[in-house]
């Protein structure tokens, strides 16, 4: 397979980011897009990170946690200076991100949007998000990651 072109490697090969493209076969059958990219492509969950869109006190952020926990709805809205947190509808997700849920990269994406990387991404030299669609996902340091996205870290996972 060769590795697609989208939004999200377009904007890191424009900022000189270095990346690894990964492509592995999605199943439409499959509902949590996270936990089947680290088994199709043999890596620890702790390691692959989700591209979460959420609201926090009416104003989209994005969350970006590893596969093996779960977002702190009370961490992110405190992460942002916010109060409240949930989940955004997806399909305003999927509008603002200009990506489809399951394939939400952090990178590229349609607007501007507060990104906040868990802390944990911290204690490996790559880690493992969403290239833009499903199937896809790219290998990127954490630092290259924060600086391209322009995001903050906090602690906003839990298991």
């Amino acid at each position: 397979m060769t590795s697609p072109s989208t939004p999200a490697t377009l904007a890191l090969e424009r900022a000189g980011v270095p990346f690894v493209p990964h492509v592995y076969e999605h199943h439409e059958t499959a509902t949590n897009f996270g936990e089947e990219a680290a088994a199709a492509l043999g890596l620890r969950e702790e390691q692959v990170f989700k591209t979460l869109v959420v609201s926090v006190d009416g104003a989209l952020a994005v969350a970006i946690v590893p596969v093996a926990n779960r977002l702190d709805l009370k961490a992110i809205a405190a992460a942002v200076g916010g109060k409240k947190a949930s989940l955004a509808d997806p399909a305003l997700a999927e509008k603002r991100t200009g990506y489809v849920v399951g394939g939400i990269s952090p990178v590229g994406q349609r607007s501007k949007i507060r990104t906040v990387l868990d802390a944990s991404a911290a204690d490996y030299p790559t880690i493992f998000v969403s290239g833009g669609r499903r199937g896809f996902d790219i290998e990127i340091a954490p630092a290259d990651l924060l600086r391209v996205t322009e995001a903050t870290t906090a602690a906003i996972a839990r298991t």
